[in-house]
């Protein structure tokens, strides 16, 4: 495994709490979310600012839904890019609702797993990342 080491920086509090928001919506630690930030952002980098696709193992998923939906959407991305300061784009919300019900499905089927094969939960809260420091939660 990897060395690991702390990165501590101080940020506006608005870019905290969409972090925040964010990071919970992805159902990931703080160290987790950031980790994945920053290799994204290097992997953009190196590649000319340009996210590849191809050879990537990514698959094209397409559907069709009614335009009153697609007008909602269109409204809510708006919005949102508003609120943010930066382009929410309908890749974006598409994948993070689809994670987002994948991750709460994983959730309940690890739940039910455990309840059938008789192990207890010691708490509903989760569990803490070991290589996560305790930080106070103006750090996060």
């Amino acid at each position: 495994m990897e060395q690991k080491k702390n990165l501590c920086v101080q940020i506006p509090l608005s870019l905290h709490t969409q972090v925040c928001e964010t990071r919970e919506a992805a159902g990931l630690t703080t160290a987790q979310y950031i980790t994945n930030l920053l290799i994204e952002y290097y992997e953009i980098k190196k590649n000319g600012g340009n996210q590849i696709m191809a050879n990537n193992n990514t698959r094209t998923m397409a559907f069709q839904i009614p335009e009153d939906l697609f007008q909602r959407i269109k409204a809510h991305l708006e919005r949102e890019t508003q609120r943010t300061g930066r382009k929410y784009t309908q890749r974006e919300f598409v994948l993070g609702l689809i994670e987002e019900a994948l991750n709460e499905a994983e959730r309940l089927a690890a739940e039910e797993s455990s309840q059938t094969t008789g192990e207890a939960n010691d708490s509903p809260c989760e569990a803490a990342d070991p290589e996560e420091e305790d930080l106070p939660p103006e750090k996060l």
